[in-house]
């Protein structure tokens, strides 16, 4: 027989990077702890901005409101992106060979959160 052969009864061995993490959950937890509060800080800062242009009239609120529509949607399909990415570092198997992509998603998702949030600060037209 060769030794690539199996016999009826028994069952092949898994190799290391099919054993289960016992880490698994230190990536994407440290990740829901960074993301959701820079998350939230994003959107209570998205949301008080337009009072940045209060005292504003004529063209510079008409510049700015537009500007702010375009930012605002930016902010939050970045935020709902962001959460997304959490979502699929959670839902990563848990086995070793899968570590990587794990902790690379849970990477992904606070970046996704910091560069939404230049890209809104970036796209608003400042008063």
């Amino acid at each position: 027989m060769s030794e690539n052969s199996h016999d009826g009864d028994s069952t092949p061995a898994t190799g290391p990077t099919h054993a289960p993490d016992p880490r698994a959950w230190v990536a994407p937890l440290i990740s829901t702890i960074v993301t959701l509060p820079m998350g939230l800080v994003a959107l209570f800062i998205g949301g008080l901005t337009p009072m940045a242009c209060d005292s504003c009239n004529g063209a510079a609120a008409d510049r700015f409101d537009a500007s702010f529509t375009t930012a605002w949607t930016v902010l939050c399909i970045g935020l709902v992106l962001a959460l997304i990415v959490l979502v699929a570092a959670w839902a990563v198997p848990h086995q070793l060979r899968h570590a990587a992509r794990r902790v690379g998603l849970a990477l992904t998702a606070p970046t996704v959160v910091g560069v939404t949030f230049v890209a809104f600060m970036a796209l608003v037209d400042w008063p």
